[in-house]
């Protein structure tokens, strides 16, 4: 029995989860993440909310942020399997993907899984990565599967890719194609710590205090979890309002490139998601404008005249959301 097929089995035996327990799980796992990731609250939270609406993060922030230490200790939380890629200009497909190897004593072959058979995937400075690696990756984002020499494998449930991007260091990286950017969720921006924010990481280190954290989930569970953050109602005032939104993306005189139709799918689903992390079986205005900058400003391009007055993609989706008619 493969590991997708296990999962399936431990979540048909289980009841259903109820929306109140989903919020009752999250806040249980933002916390035990606060005890030891300091700041970087809302990025936790999104990361979660990507998490369980099955989609992956791109995380941007300069170096010495802990991006993989937040990533690693997200994992730890959720019970997830979880494995880490240091993408460098070398990275093979086979590196990423796995390969079929040859047993001498055998005589046959047999398959190697590579890295993103796991629940949680770190892909570190995937902007380092080489487009044939980078193309690699597509299927496995979007179909959550690996084929090699005309064998198809699922990949385990729940499954997510955190990518990492350094903004500062450009040479040696192959920007990521708008296709690809285009199957992460979220984009998010890692800022500095504040200046408490830094002292107590200082002190921490300092002192050497050791959490222990508390594993508070398993692959079953994130899956119950998912499945019932689907069941939350959505409006079909909401439903014109995330259109609304996206549609004036495109007719917009700034933008260049809008948001596609997979824009207002991911809108749709990450503002289920939110709801249900706040105890809602509804989705109301606000889960939509929380994350309507995370969800668009990896998709949008804007014109050059526009970039030239330092615009940016938040400042434009900002001022959308506020000439848009918000749903009473």
């Amino acid at each position: 029995m493969t590991t997708e097929e296990q999962t399936e089995t431990e979540v048909a035996g289980l009841p259903t989860m109820t929306i109140d327990e989903v919020k009752a799980s999250s806040q249980e796992i933002l916390h035990e993440c606060a005890r030891r990731v300091v700041g970087q609250t809302e990025i936790m939270r999104d990361v979660l909310i990507a998490f369980l609406s099955d989609g992956h993060v791109v995380l941007e922030g300069v170096p010495g942020l802990a991006k993989t230490y937040m990533a690693r200790t997200f994992a730890s939380i959720l019970g997830c399997a979880f494995k880490r890629i240091q993408l460098t200009v070398d990275t093979l497909p086979a590196d990423l993907l796995g390969s079929n190897v040859f047993n001498q004593r055998t005589g046959e072959f047999w398959f190697r899984k590579g890295p993103v058979f796991s629940n949680l995937v770190l892909a570190d400075e995937i902007n380092r990565c080489p487009p044939k690696s980078q193309s690699a990756l597509l299927e496995v984002m979007e179909e959550r599967q690996v084929s090699i020499e005309g064998v198809t494998r699922k990949l385990p449930k729940p499954f997510l890719i955190i990518a990492t991007q350094n903004p500062v260091e450009q040479e040696g990286t192959y920007p990521l194609p708008e296709a690809q950017l285009d199957r992460f969720m979220f984009r998010l921006i890692l800022d500095y710590p504040t200046t408490n924010e830094e002292a107590e990481v200082i002190r921490r280190k300092h002192v050497g205090e050791v959490m222990d954290l508390r594993v508070l989930a398993d692959p079953a569970t994130i899956v119950r979890m998912q499945n019932a953050c689907r069941t939350v109602f959505l409006e079909e005032d909401i439903i014109n309002y995330i259109r609304d939104i996206i549609i004036r993306t495109r007719n917009d005189p700034q933008v260049l490139l809008g948001g596609s139709p997979r824009a207002s799918l991911v809108l749709m689903n990450a503002s289920k998601t939110r709801a249900a992390m706040h105890g809602r079986d509804y989705v109301i205005p606000e889960d939509v404008r929380r994350l309507t900058v995370q969800t668009l400003n990896h998709r949008l391009i804007l014109k050059p005249e526009a970039e030239l007055e330092g615009l940016t993609v938040e400042r434009v989706v900002s001022r959308i959301l506020g000439e848009v008619d918000i749903p009473r």
